[in-house]
């Protein structure tokens, strides 16, 4: 480089250098970052997102210190960029990327990482002089926030970058980001916010929240490289059942994807959970026992160690297939990749047409994804999903709205960090746009919460965390400060446990809840091995390699996706041109005999239909309704419209759901018209109905420990002494019951209803097919035999009542009677 060279002509060099030319959308954001804007990035996944938010910093720069004699990498510039990846896993990757522009441009500027991976020596040589550029989480962000010290640092940042931004939104991380970003703004008055996304449905509010409000005016969204190629094809298997169930997880489908894996330079198998992940990965190498060692395993609860080796292998070529979770969902880019393999329904377009985008990750590659469908109807969601796909109608991420948990821990956090004074406070919190609307009396709450516990707990000294002097909030007891500091942050699961070999070594972790249930002796699949529990001791349990059989698998909370509100409509359209003749495209097409069936049975519903069959079988009456809402609201349904009946008849339900629809098992016939006569089906009294209905206090009772553990209520444990989950349970039931006793309106309770109501049950869309179903036209059949749509909801009915081998052979039987009757 010259010694007064021209910035942009560096950056042309340094793309001249890897065989490309800046795109368009990325000048534009240089230009923008250059007129002191913020903005949000979305563009297709692998075409240059990355360079487009992080040379404009570097071109800024540049243009500012254009004499490099000047330059002294002994004294590199102070704090300039920090940015945020919603995975610590993906800060080493990132680094790593982002060094190499400033390698190649010789540029003075130190780049680090600050996550909790990060060596406690780096870190104590951060709180005395922070980087030029730090990538960090919004966890380490937070934890940086309570060093008063840094402050001054960080009142010089010029611009923060939020990566995948669309992984944060709507979820208390990124409540909590924004939390963290309105403070930043306060202490750097001049701060620009970028963020980097995959496309949403909502744009505009994945902005706001990212600069927030009052900043929208001097932001912009900025649309990247959009003429990515894809090739969506499904996977399908030689005959299509006209009675599917999703028994199998698509197993039976192992030689028709090993075929595809083989044509492949590398591939990634993609299951939405992780046990899916170990019975595949054991498939796979069964089917193959000469890819042992090209083929690979990879998930959260895998030791760091171990997935490291994974992506070390895909980046260099030396892995011909990973067997994956949406732990591969984000993060640098896997060039070598050329396939995905998607197996069962993405439950969404957009999470579809982002890991199709893991595969031909360079401009003008093509992304191809290969789907293989766990029963055939999931057929009818993938073609719905490319007709969304190519209409650009993609999922939005809904926002939280004031969750009063995350707030109190971040009064705590700035408290610790120098304090704060009311007035002011209020002000900062209310320019994001998840506090745009935070009323005085939930502010009032949130203060006094932290200065005496509330009302309830004012009578013990350890939740007076907050002192209040000359007006000002601040924390003077350093027990509190290192118990906030070890417990910050939002991610609130499940006990886990480590799962060492009894030789030495750690597999990873499985939750606490699934190691309980275990007997010493029993064999399960885990990190892609068949191991035997030997024994539990502290928090760890040791295991050794087996031979033969599992005995179970184990099972991760988390792994049942719904269907999107806008795949089911689309679902609902495809299902309509069926019902008028109408078979577009190869896997409509395949469905062909399925969906004659289903007509000729009863009826294949169109847009403005609810189907209702009502069959008797030798279990009972069943009946089978199919308002497409998805699975959580379903089971919400399913309770409510039970209730109701039982109100108009005494009758017990049993009752199942799947994503398409919900049956009710009943030893009597339900009086079904005078019900719906009597409101039945009606929006009318939702949430009583709900109440009524379920054991919804039991519910919240659940749902109260993660609110009180991000609240400060109960602490976690110490690091690498985590407290049992049966520990923090208890604790948190002991607040939730005298809350409820003595402070039946405490807003943290509030709260915690609402989430049950919303994220658990999915109200909000129990009330849209509601609303809908009241629009509609009820059709009532009374086919002669169980139809195909109703055949999966029989079987997930009977999963409880028989073992896995003995279910397999029930199914086969009954398919084998059905298929029959639709010959005869």
């Amino acid at each position: 480089m010259s010694q007064n060279s021209q910035p942009r002509t560096e950056i042309d060099r340094f793309f001249r250098a890897a065989g490309n030319v800046p795109f368009a959308f990325q000048r534009s954001a240089w230009a923008a970052y250059g007129r002191g804007e913020s903005g949000l990035i979305h563009s297709a996944t692998g075409t240059g997102k990355t360079l487009a938010v992080w040379l404009g910093p570097i071109l800024d720069w540049l243009k500012q210190n254009r004499d490099r004699s000047k330059w002294d990498s002994k004294h590199p510039p102070g704090l300039r960029v920090l940015w945020i990846t919603p995975l610590k896993a993906l800060a080493g990757d990132t680094i790593e990327a982002l060094q190499a522009p400033l390698d190649f441009l010789e540029m003075p500027w130190r780049l680090e990482g600050r996550t909790g991976d990060t060596k406690q020596s780096l870190k104590a040589k951060q709180l005395k002089v922070l980087p030029t550029a730090m990538v960090t989480t919004p966890e380490s962000l937070s934890l940086m926030l309570t060093h008063e010290k840094l402050h001054r640092q960080l009142a010089g940042l010029e611009t923060v970058i939020v990566d995948e931004w669309h992984e944060l939104l709507g979820t208390k991380r990124g409540v909590q980001t924004e939390l963290a970003l309105a403070r930043l703004r306060s202490l750097a008055p001049s701060l620009t916010t970028w963020g980097v996304s995959a496309t949403l449905g909502n744009l505009d509010e994945a902005l706001s929240s990212l600069v927030g409000p009052e900043n929208v005016g001097r932001a912009r969204i900025i649309s990247g490289y959009k003429r990515k190629k894809i090739e969506l094809f499904s996977i399908l298997p030689p005959v299509i059942e006209r009675f599917p169930w999703s028994g199998h997880i698509g197993t039976r489908m192992i030689p028709e994807v090993a075929k595809e894996i083989e044509s492949a330079a590398s591939s990634l198998i993609f299951a939405n959970t992780r046990s899916q992940t170990e019975i595949w990965y054991q498939k796979l190498l069964a089917h193959r026992p000469d890819w042992a060692g090209q083929i690979a395993l990879h998930h959260g609860s895998l030791d760091h160690s171990v997935r490291k080796w994974v992506e070390d292998g895909l980046r260099n070529g030396t892995l011909k297939s990973v067997v994956c979770t949406s732990s591969l969902d984000l993060g640098v880019d896997f060039t070598a990749v050329d396939l995905v393999i998607q197996i069962g329904s993405p439950k969404g377009a957009a999470r579809l047409l982002q890991r199709a985008g893991r595969s031909g990750h360079s401009p003008g590659a093509t992304s191809r994804l290969g789907f293989v469908p766990t029963n055939a109807l999931e057929l009818i969601e993938l073609a719905a999903a490319q007709d969304a796909i190519a209409a650009g109608r993609l999922e939005s991420r809904p926002l939280l709205p004031a969750p009063l948990d995350v707030l109190i821990q971040h009064l705590v956090t700035v408290a610790i960090g120098g304090g704060f004074e009311s007035d002011s406070m209020l002000s900062e919190i209310r320019k994001t746009r998840a506090y745009e609307s935070l009323t005085d009396q939930q502010w009032q709450f949130a203060l006094d919460f932290i200065v005496r516990g509330g009302s309830t707990l004012d009578a013990y000294p350890e939740f007076k965390r907050v002192d209040v002097i000359d007006g000002r909030y601040v924390v003077t007891q350093k027990r509190v400060s290192s118990l906030h500091r070890m417990n910050i942050g939002t991610i609130v699961s499940d006990a886990s446990m480590q799962v060492k070999f009894m030789t030495g070594g750690t597999l990873g972790t499985v939750e606490e809840s699934f190691v309980s249930k275990l007997k010493e002796g029993e064999k399960f699949l885990f990190a892609g091995r068949l191991v035997e529990l030997v024994h539990i001791k502290e928090n760890q349990a040791y295991v050794k390699r087996a031979k033969g059989t599992p005995d179970t698998v184990p099972r991760w909370m988390g792994g049942r996706l719904p269907l999107s509100s806008e795949l089911a409509w689309g679902l609902r359209m495809k299902l309509e041109e069926a019902a008028t003749g109408t078979f577009r495209g190869r896997e409509m097409k395949r469905l062909r005999p399925l969906l004659e069936l289903q007509s000729r049975w009863s009826c294949v519903p169109t847009t403005n239909q609810l189907l209702i069959e009502l069959i008797k079988t030798r279990d009972g009456y069943q009946m089978f309704v199919f308002p497409f809402a998805g699975r959580l609201a379903h089971e919400g349904l399913a309770a409510v419209i039970a209730h109701r009946l039982s109100r108009i008849q005494k009758i017990s339900f049993s009752f199942a759901c799947n994503d398409y629809g919900l049956v009710l098992t009943s030893p009597i016939e339900a009086p079904l018209c005078e019900a719906i006569s009597k409101g039945l089906l009606s929006p009318d009294r939702l949430d009583e109905d709900i109440r009524e209905s379920l054991n919804a206090t039991e519910m919240s009772r659940r749902a109260f420990r993660p609110i009180a553990r991000i609240a400060g209520l109960i602490q976690g444990g110490y690091p690498g002494r985590p407290k049992p989950s049966k520990h923090l349970q208890a604790s948190s039931n002991l607040f939730f019951e005298v809350f409820r006793e003595y402070d039946p309106q405490n807003l943290l309770l509030r709260q915690c209803d609402d989430e049950v109501l919303q994220q658990q049950l999915d109200r909000q869309r129990m009330w849209d097919a509601l609303m809908w179903i009241e629009r509609a036209k009820t059709i009532i059949c009374r086919p002669p035999k169980v139809t195909p749509l109703a055949f999966g909801l029989l079987v997930d009915r009977l999963r409880d009542r028989v073992s896995s081998e003995t279910l397999a052979d029930r199914v086969a039987r009954m398919q084998a009677s059905l298929e029959k009757a639709a010959q005869g």
